[in-house]
């Protein structure tokens, strides 16, 4: 299968998703209380065009080219990695645990907040690199979807930048430490890319490629269940998170049907 032509537009799509948690950090730099509202909604719409996207386009997809049987198990393989990661991580240091944009402050807490934000990077650059994979192998196979996808996860990135700069800007007030922090635990996206485009490219068959897109659709359910709407709904407004989900669900079911 030639996939050499997308190679360079789903590098460039995995390296802008991965790097939007800068946008997080600009966010907590300029914004004491960024708008929570925008936040929910934002989340519930990520996770309304992934969880879309997996069971109307990628699992049928799998399922036409290695069968029902193996496309799923390929499914459920991509959400036992996802959730294999999730389990290597203590859950205080889990972005998924995050409990919101306040931080304490205060010379005592210093340490405490400059350990907290190191572990939150660490923990976020850890769960970035499947995402990578994700948006490098969508635009492979289809540069339109790896669009869609790279919105997403750069929609859900940015709250993940909040949580990795605050505690670092709070606890040493470099406002470039936090940002670099941030940077390199959004980097991991791009690196889990290439890492698994170079291991996947001998055996990248149109099977190989289908059954990576069911893992796929594996991790970003699993993203979308334990990491964007319980994150959404944390920062309240549940009407605005189900807005965000149907509106987000729509988008992808009309640009769908345009094809």
């Amino acid at each position: 299968m030639d996939v050499s032509g997308n190679i360079g537009w789903a590098l460039l799509l995995t390296v802008i998703a991965g790097l939007s948690t800068g946008i997080g950090s600009a966010i907590a730099y300029f914004i004491k209380k960024p708008k929570v509202a925008y936040l929910s909604f934002s989340l519930g719409l990520s996770a309304g065009v992934m969880i879309y996207i997996s069971f109307m386009e990628l699992l049928p997809g799998s399922f036409k080219a290695v069968g029902e049987v193996w496309g799923l198990v390929a499914f459920f393989i991509g959400i036992a990695a996802i959730a294999l990661i999730d389990l290597l991580i203590p859950e205080p240091e889990n972005p998924h645990e995050y409990k919101g944009l306040d931080a304490p402050t205060g010379p005592r807490k210093d340490n405490y907040l400059m350990r907290t934000g190191m572990l939150t990077a660490l923990a976020i650059g850890i769960h970035n690199f499947p995402e990578g994979l994700a948006t490098f192998t969508m635009a492979l196979s289809d540069i339109r979807l790896g669009i869609f996808i790279a919105i997403a996860i750069a929609i859900h990135n940015i709250p993940e930048g909040i949580a990795v700069s605050v505690p670092i800007f709070y606890a040493t007030s470099n406002k470039n430490k936090a940002f670099f922090y941030s940077f390199l635990s959004g980097i991991s996206e791009p690196v889990g890319a290439i890492i698994g485009y170079l291991i996947l490219l001998p055996f990248l068959t149109p099977a190989v490629l289908a059954a990576t897109l069911a893992f796929i659709a594996g991790v970003m359910i699993y993203i979308s269940l334990d990491e964007l709407l319980p994150m959404a709904h944390r920062y309240g407004h549940g009407h605005l998170v189900i807005a965000g989900i149907v509106l987000g669900m729509l988008i992808m079911a009309v640009s769908l049907l345009m094809l």
